[in-house]
């Protein structure tokens, strides 16, 4: 999930803010005000919607506290990580690669819950120093409603099931205690369904019944639903390429053309002959210029398909993945992931090799993925 507002960066981490946390903030200062106004009453207005505002922005604090600590701890466990974003449904740390061995892995879970538990502390001291010196009621339930929300935010994420930290904890001891990590993965993953299919069922009938919270949970089961199942094709499609190398799934010998062709002139000579969705661009020395795909093809304006070379077209060569035919597939699926058109060249030295695709990928799981 991209941000659509960049923070900065804490502990080299690269924070954002994706457009709908603004539901989260709005939604929570609603329930808020309206609850501080029936439960302590003779406030005025503006101070009901001060202590509103400012219970929403500390919680969305304390979603980035939860965060940054698994981002911090996954780092020191020699993990990538690539950012963390703030959206309507909490926080997501976008971490690239697999934690070595189960107790790093249950490093990474156990943080976030425990992060949560001790900002429900400081919360829940502020809260005594505040009613100590005085401060007033409304300004001492600030503080002490973060304490409370921040414990319920900790225990929620330890449910044992996926994508939650909880299903983390619960792959991890099963790691540890099997030996398997995909099967590990894959159990934490079903659990992950199961409550987001009961979140669903709960979300349903609240929701009909006139539950306010109703379709929170609607929204939180179908995310958690929908997270679990990614969860579970990924373990699976692991195990599948697991020992595999790029030169194993690779389309050896891909057609090239050269960059100096026009748009209009590709498409009307080639482009129906040549039944592929890609092209490496090659110079007459056989240096690599670029990929051309059909897509970038069709997006070149008509008008100024008859002047635009393929090269002018093409995705550029710092950005296209390179790699080593003796590479492992697991390895090169992040990269593939994040390349702007999700395919990979395969070099051994300066001689083109082949070309990975997404349809290699998958005719490489079908064949491989474990029949049960």
């Amino acid at each position: 999930m991209g941000a659509t507002l960049k923070l900065g960066t804490v502990a080299g981490v690269a924070i954002g803010l994706h457009w709908s946390a603004l539901g989260t903030v709005v939604l929570l200062f609603a329930l808020v005000t309206s609850g501080f106004a029936h439960a302590i009453p003779d406030q005025t207005t503006v101070a009901y919607v001060a202590a509103g505002l400012l219970t929403a922005v500390l919680f969305m604090c304390s979603l980035f506290v939860h965060e940054v600590a698994h981002a911090v701890v996954a780092k020191r466990q020699g993990l990538e990580v690539e950012g963390i974003t703030l959206w309507l449904l909490g926080g997501v740390s976008v971490i690239r690669g697999e934690a070595s061995r189960p107790r790093a892995d249950f490093a990474i879970a156990i943080v976030g819950p425990a992060a949560s538990l001790a900002t429900a502390v400081v919360f829940a001291v502020l809260a005594g120093i505040l009613a100590f010196i005085g401060t007033g009621p409304l300004w001492v339930a600030v503080p002490s409603y973060l304490a409370l929300i921040n414990v319920i935010l900790a225990v929620f994420n330890l449910i044992p099931a996926a994508p939650l930290d909880g299903g983390r904890i619960l792959r991890a001891v099963l790691w540890a205690l099997r030996g398997d990590r995909v099967s590990a993965a894959v159990w934490a993953a079903r659990m992950g369904r199961g409550f987001g299919m009961v979140l669903l069922l709960l979300g349903g009938v609240g929701f009909l019944f006139g539950y306010s919270g109703g379709l929170w949970w609607l929204l939180l089961g179908a995310f958690i639903l929908a997270m679990a199942s990614a969860e579970e094709r990924q373990a699976q499609t692991g195990a599948a390429l697991a020992g595999l190398r790029v030169r194993d799934i690779m389309t050896r010998d891909p057609d090239t053309v050269s960059g100096d062709l026009l748009v209009e002139a590709f498409l009307r000579e080639y482009a129906l002959v040549r039944r592929h969705s890609s092209f490496p661009l090659l110079d007459d020395q056989g240096r690599f210029e670029g990929l051309i795909t059909f897509n970038r093809l069709i997006a070149v304006p008509s008008g100024r398909r008859p002047t635009t070379t393929l090269r002018e077209a093409a995705c550029p060569p710092g950005e296209v993945p390179v790699v080593d035919p003796d590479a492992a597939v697991t390895d090169l699926l992040p990269r593939l992931a994040s390349g702007p058109d999700r395919r990979a060249l395969v070099f051994s030295g300066e001689r083109l090799l082949g070309i990975v695709t997404p349809s290699d990928i998958s005719r490489a799981v079908a064949l491989h993925l474990p029949r049960t």
